[in-house]
């Protein structure tokens, strides 16, 4: 491990798929806010729409999402006819059938839905808003559920795009991360999704795990462009078992160490680009022709709550319990508790417990933050004109990035900011300059790599 490494690799940061991050919400944002942004979206601003579905069969040693285990179908079945619900309560609001250019499912495992109940809610979507042409439909699945029944049911509910859930294909670090699936079994999901249709795929892979090496993530690599998903997802392990305690079934005595870590996280970066897939912000990967290689060249890559994304939509609504939304004016979060979500959805009430009002140097440092996350570079005094400060209102800033010049993983020039590729698996670290929130947070983070 080099010296820089030493200084900066166990950082906690961030990861900036908001900005204020959801550490900084707070309880003054609540469902009669959230009614009075909605009004204020004007009638064909388009949106994009985030369903979540907190469930899945087995919940996985390494997981970091919000779910929880169901073994059989009525809980998802009920939760279905409440989503339904919220559905119509936001329609209500908004008015009029609004235009969608995106639509994301995600969870815990939205394919453990039953058909009847997932085709009634695409239905649902597509009476109360306006899907326009060419909207992509996006869900994220478990290899282990994929069945040509299944497939058949995403084809008829109309999903374009797949994010299969992979991280390692080495039989004892699946083992130990209780995630289970040969080899054999993802090739035969993609093998059916394809079938019907289904072409743009995404892998999630993970580095940081139990017991993995060079030679388990070069496994996986080689698996992995076999199969040829467009995109794919390279997130580091993030052990937080303070926050998830399932994670504690994690052996960290098995876990690698920073050096280690560092040197799994290089590795699978490079294989993936010698298997022939570009480098996309922090961690993501695409194949030259996919849309999101062609949206970091045109300078249109984002980045949300889903990661990196080419959804250039500046609302997006989000529905289930703990699922959050960005408007123009602010953030909100739904209830994360099943029970309260339900409960207030059936008095009539949008569920909103918390969220966060932008103003004027939130939304210049959030877009410095998505600039230097998605393109590692950033014209501050640009930026700042378009909002109305100064570049002088980041001195501050400019001189927390002192540190990361000297050591040549950033640049700066006239105020132009440039993260080098030395610097790139520190972006967290740059765009952390920006934020004003901080220094004055308690909230732990994982760690830069």
């Amino acid at each position: 491990m080099t010296q820089l490494d030493d200084r900066y690799a166990a950082r906690s940061v961030p990861r900036y798929t908001s900005y204020p991050t959801a550490p900084h919400f707070h309880a003054g944002i609540d469902g009669t806010t959230y009614g009075r942004w909605l009004d204020e979206i004007p009638a064909e601003e388009a949106l994009s729409l985030y369903l979540h579905v907190p469930y899945c069969r087995t919940i996985c040693a390494y997981c970091g999402c919000h779910t929880k285990g169901a073994r059989k179908d009525g809980p998802v079945i009920a939760y279905a006819e409440t989503l339904l619900r919220e559905i119509d309560l936001v329609a209500d609001r908004l008015g009029s059938q609004r235009p969608v250019t995106h639509i994301h499912w995600g969870g815990g495992t939205p394919s453990l839905l039953p058909r009847d109940s997932f085709l009634a809610l695409v239905e649902r979507l597509r009476r109360r808003f306006r899907l326009e042409d060419g909207h992509e439909h996006a869900i994220e699945l478990d290899p282990r559920t994929v069945t040509p029944e299944l497939a058949d049911t995403l084809r008829d509910a109309g999903i374009t795009r797949a994010s299969l859930g992979v991280q390692d294909f080495d039989a004892t670090v699946q083992v130990a991360i209780g995630r289970v699936q040969p080899q054999a079994q993802v090739a035969r999901a993609v093998e059916l999704l394809r079938a019907v249709g289904i072409t743009a795929i995404n892998f999630d892979l993970m580095y940081g795990l139990p017991h993995q090496s060079v030679a388990t993530i070069d496994e996986t690599v080689r698996a992995t462009r076999e199969m040829a998903p467009g995109r794919i997802a390279l997130f580091g392990y993030a052990h937080v078992p303070w926050f998830k305690k399932h994670q504690r079934l994690i052996d960290e005595e098995a876990l690698p160490d920073t050096q280690a870590r560092i040197a799994l996280a290089d590795h699978a970066r490079a294989a993936l680009i010698d298997a022939g897939y570009r480098a996309i912000g922090l961690d993501h990967f695409a194949l030259p022709d996919d849309s999101m290689a062609i949206a970091l060249q045109d300078g249109s890559l984002r980045r949300n709550f889903q990661g990196y994304t080419t959804d250039t939509a500046d609302t997006l609504i989000g529905f289930g319990c703990s699922s959050i939304g960005y408007l123009p004016q602010g953030y909100v979060q739904n209830m994360p508790d099943i029970g309260g979500w339900q409960r207030a959805i059936e008095a009539g009430e949008l569920p909103i417990v918390k969220g966060i009002a932008l103003d004027a140097d939130d939304r210049v440092r959030a877009e410095i933050i998505e600039r230097l996350m998605t393109d590692h570079q950033a014209d501050i005094p640009e930026i700042a004109g378009r909002h109305g400060f100064a570049p002088s209102h980041f001195s501050d800033a400019f001189e927390a990035l002192e540190e990361l010049i000297a050591d040549g993983l950033v640049t700066e020039d006239g105020g132009r900011v440039v993260i080098t590729p030395a610097g790139q698996r520190y972006a967290r670290i740059a765009a952390a300059a920006f934020d004003a929130y901080l220094a004055r947070g308690t909230a732990r983070h994982s760690i830069a790599v």
